[in-house]
């Protein structure tokens, strides 16, 4: 599996809020449901991935309980 970095995200609360239910809606953490999306981002624009994102899409490697 690859490594996972950490770093500080500086996002606005409204934006937070939503992030917040959509992962909710997807059973999701909001830090899964923010690499989610820049996964998919990733690959629409047409490169690769290290490992198989398919098989961690909906699962999160940390404790996230700061996310909420």
């Amino acid at each position: 599996m690859p490594t996972r970095k950490k770093f500080l995200l500086r996002i606005r609360s409204d934006l937070w809020d939503e992030l917040n239910r959509w992962a909710g809606d997807e059973l999701r953490s909001v830090n899964s449901q923010i690499e989610y999306l820049l996964r998919q981002a990733v690959r629409q624009r047409g490169h690769a991935l290290e490992g198989s994102p398919e098989d961690t899409e909906g699962t999160d490697e940390e404790d996230n309980s700061s996310d909420q």
